[in-house]
């Protein structure tokens, strides 16, 4: 009954034979430490759960990238065979929970995707009733925990290098700004967290509501704060929201980037435009490796013909996690125990790692704007002893 969610598409690299040991799989016992006992020596049985056949525009688009950066990254295992099975949820709760259960009757020891959180949430209630771990594509970390681990990048892992890297240069006096949507509200409270980490100060927080009108008056709040021996000034908004309209407004009523420190909690380097508003000039915002993400981009394009979604590497980096476990050649690679060890694992954009808590951590580059042009002020740290850690 659930042939209609699932695609049997195998990975071009592996013999027929797997066929059958993705299928016995599911008789092998549940390991200690969270997770399935799986066999090294043959290949091991994954599930990929894409949003494929939602109403959506662009799913298909995420889908298809998100399969072709899966199988970009098994070519790249060495003596590592990855059974891979797709599996389409439509971006549907109801459908990704139906998948996750096909799949582990399948035989899939670990489940990577799907990409939405409350997908991503049912896949994982679903899959927890036969002890397989999940992989989301998720960065919603109220979904996180049990079973479910997520690999989107989070708003608590970019505050912790940002307050951090600020607060090391003198910038530990903070005020933050955010639009009072959900968005917003979660970056504000991952900003107030990473200060009390690191030793910063939050001198005030001030949101606003996500219209011109809500932002024009929220620009004498903001200017009223920073003026009370605040020396940086944290901003929630995206380039397609706020940010340009705020990065215009404050500088005019006297909030100027040369006077105090603006850090982006967002990307302020996509799209390539941001680069040239006037009040993004010298601020702070965080970035993945920029020479892995470049060196990713460039494979995938040129072996596909197009670059990837935005978040397409995120199927790349799940199988890299795997394939690092699974080449020691123990039988609880895929336990919790072993996707949670402290060293963590090298994906498009540098080192990432699982946390107990289902959350991750991305080691992160430090980057400024100078005449419209992205700098590195500090490198992304290359093993978890490294920088902002």
């Amino acid at each position: 009954m659930f042939a209609v969610f699932k695609r049997a598409r195998k990975a071009t690299l592996y013999a027929v034979t797997a066929i059958s040991t993705f299928a016995l799989a599911a008789c092998d016992p549940i390991a200690m430490g969270g997770g399935p006992s799986i066999n090294t020596s043959k290949p091991v049985p994954v599930a990929l759960l894409v949003p494929r056949g939602s109403a959506q525009s662009g799913d298909s688009v995420l889908a298809q990238s998100l399969e072709n950066a899966a199988r970009l990254a098994i070519a790249d295992l060495q003596g590592v065979q990855v059974d891979l099975r797709i599996y389409d949820t439509a971006g549907d709760p109801t459908r990704a929970a139906a998948a996750a259960t096909e799949a582990v009757k399948d035989g899939a020891r670990i489940i990577l995707g799907p990409v939405y959180a409350e997908a991503a949430n049912a896949a994982g209630i679903a899959a927890a009733k036969r002890g397989v771990n999940v992989l989301a594509f998720s960065n919603t970390t109220s979904i996180a925990g049990g079973n479910v681990f997520i690999l989107g990048p989070t708003f608590d892992n970019t505050a912790r290098r940002l307050t951090s890297y600020a607060k090391a240069q003198g910038k530990g006096r903070i005020v933050i700004a955010g639009g009072n949507n959900a968005a917003g509200i979660a970056g504000q409270t991952a900003i107030r967290n990473a200060a009390a980490q690191s030793g910063a100060t939050i001198v005030s927080s001030i949101d606003y509501d996500l219209s011109q009108t809500g932002v024009i008056n929220a620009i004498p709040q903001i200017r009223s704060a920073t003026s009370s021996g605040a020396d940086a000034l944290f901003l929630t908004a995206t380039t397609a929201g706020a940010l340009p309209l705020l990065t215009q407004l404050l500088p005019e009523a006297g909030v100027k980037p040369e006077d105090i420190q603006y850090m982006g909690l967002t990307r302020w380097d996509v799209p390539a435009q941001t680069l040239a508003l006037p009040g993004v000039q010298g601020s702070w915002f965080a970035m993945p490796d920029p020479g892995k993400a470049k060196g990713f981009r460039d494979r995938y394009e040129a072996t596909y013909g197009s670059p990837p979604h935005a978040i397409g590497g995120l199927a790349y980096d799940g199988i890299a996690a795997i394939g690092a476990l699974v080449s020691a050649g123990k039988s609880d690679a895929l336990t919790a125990a072993a996707l949670t060890q402290g060293a963590g694992f090298q994906g498009t954009g540098g080192i990432f790692r699982l946390r107990a808590d289902g959350t991750n951590e991305r080691g992160l580059a430090i980057a400024t704007i100078q005449e419209q042009k992205v700098v590195i002020l500090d490198a992304a740290p290359r093993s978890f002893s490294g920088a902002g850690f």
